[in-house]
């Protein structure tokens, strides 16, 4: 599998990416996270890893979405977007992540990866954008790779992503880039409307067969001003999709990325262990793309990007209160404590609809990637290496009893409660209904 993947590498990109890939993200981004360990001791917390949204607009209405799309236009526009990548790689990152709305609505975006040659970005996309023209010239810069998302067949992405034909642009967009050999990767949200359709390994036939070098299962959030928690994945197949991640990249040659669990397959959350953090159109400093509020912004230049992230008590407060109460998603796990928190530090709203606060509140505690005695480990040597010595939890969790204060311990105590006062239980699954041989 390892030839193979090799081989389709080698072959069928171009190889002049497949070395900037290498050096800008590979070597220079192990080192990124060796900083942050060694930072780590010093109680220091600077993220490695950046995600940037570089404008609010996009051209489809997505469901579930939590960005401002059709809010007035805001962007980061070049000198801001200068500044930042420069504060940061003097901090040691060459990995930025370019979130929107749609980033290739920004008309500035080629300019911004020119202007960094030494760097690497991964652009989070739908695709339509990309045009035979902008896959050249994406070629020509060799330093960003295409996240195209896809979220279901013609029906469902006409459905989940409010407009006509989303399937087919995107489908289109996702050619331009290989056939001008763009190291090309395709993730999806997986939700209820998409998972039997996308969760398959016909789907990742078929991306491999188109060319595609990667791709990247995240879990549908419920968050945002209409968060449909009807789309909500149930723990059996958040487990499901676990278990279909880490058997497919030890069997097929296409990498296949996860943000959310380490080695052992013991759930984390990058945010809480400091490895990367958001920075929004408006140059606020979030904790996470979906956690929309910020005590610092970009723009203040009377602190460095360095102050800003070791000094802020926001993010700070922010990881101690993420550790000591779930290894998973916080917004999901405990909005509860998350509205507390903001209160705490005066955090402000850092939508454009100014409604985060009323949304947390609506939100009630769901599971998330965080599920005790279910854990999946990797299967391939190389995920496990990469893994272990690179993306995990490091010890920021240590000495913490998760059993009372996360999501599967507060749904029991309540499933249990209800059982005995004979009211009917909620409606979730106790872990003992979703455990599962990870061997």
């Amino acid at each position: 599998m390892y030839l193979k993947m090799a081989k389709r590498v080698l072959m069928e990109t171009d190889k002049r990416l497949v070395w900037k890939l290498a050096y800008n993200f590979g070597f220079k981004g192990a080192l990124s996270v060796h900083k942050h360990k060694k930072r780590l001791k010093r109680g220091e917390f600077f993220p490695p890893f950046l995600y940037i949204s570089v404008i609010n607009s996009c051209n489809l209405r997505c469901q579930g979405c939590w960005v401002d799309v059709a809010a007035k236009q805001e962007k980061i526009d070049v000198e801001a977007m200068s500044r930042l990548i420069q504060e940061a790689k003097e901090m040691g990152n060459s990995f930025f992540g370019i979130l929107g709305g749609e980033p290739f609505m920004h008309p500035q975006l080629l300019e911004i990866l020119e202007r960094h040659p030494d760097c690497y970005f991964q652009i989070f996309t739908n695709g339509q954008f990309i045009t035979d023209e902008i896959a050249k010239k994406l070629r020509k810069l060799g330093n960003a790779t295409p996240l195209i998302s896809v979220e279901g067949n013609e029906i469902i992405s006409n459905e989940r992503r409010g407009r006509n034909d989303v399937y087919a642009k995107t489908m289109q967009g996702i050619q331009n880039c290989l056939n001008n050999k763009l190291l090309t990767g395709v993730c999806t949200s997986l939700c209820k409307s998409n998972i039997d359709d996308l969760l398959t390994e016909e789907w990742v036939d078929k991306l491999i067969d188109m060319g595609v070098m990667y791709c990247w299962y995240h879990i549908y959030r419920v968050a945002g001003p209409e968060p449909n928690p009807e789309l909500a994945l149930s723990p059996e197949e958040q487990l499901r999709a676990r278990k279909f991640v880490v058997d497919i990249r030890a069997r097929k040659p296409i990498g296949v990325i996860d943000a959310y669990f380490d080695h052992d397959g013991t759930a984390l959350c990058p945010a809480a262990t400091g490895l990367s953090h958001h920075i929004n159109p408006w140059g606020d400093i979030e904790p996470c793309p979906v956690i929309q509020f910020a005590t610092d912004s970009i723009h203040d230049r009377s602190k460095t990007l360095k102050e800003k992230f070791i000094g802020s008590e926001f993010l700070k407060d922010f990881r101690h209160v993420v550790q000591q109460n779930t290894r998973g998603c916080i917004i999901l796990e405990r909005p509860d404590l998350l509205e507390d928190l903001m209160k705490k530090h005066g955090a402000k709203d850092s939508t454009f609809r100014k409604q985060a606060m009323q949304e947390l509140q609506n939100l009630e505690t769901r599971t998330s990637q965080y599920s005790p005695g279910n854990e999946v480990p990797e299967k391939s040597w190389v995920y496990r290496i990469a893994k272990k010595f690179f993306f995990n939890d490091f010890g920021v969790y240590a000495g913490t009893d998760h059993s009372q204060t996360s999501a599967p311990g507060i749904l029991a105590a309540r499933g249990t409660a209800a059982v005995s006062s004979n009211d009917d239980p909620p409606n979730f699954v106790p872990l003992e209904a979703i455990k599962i041989d990870a061997n």
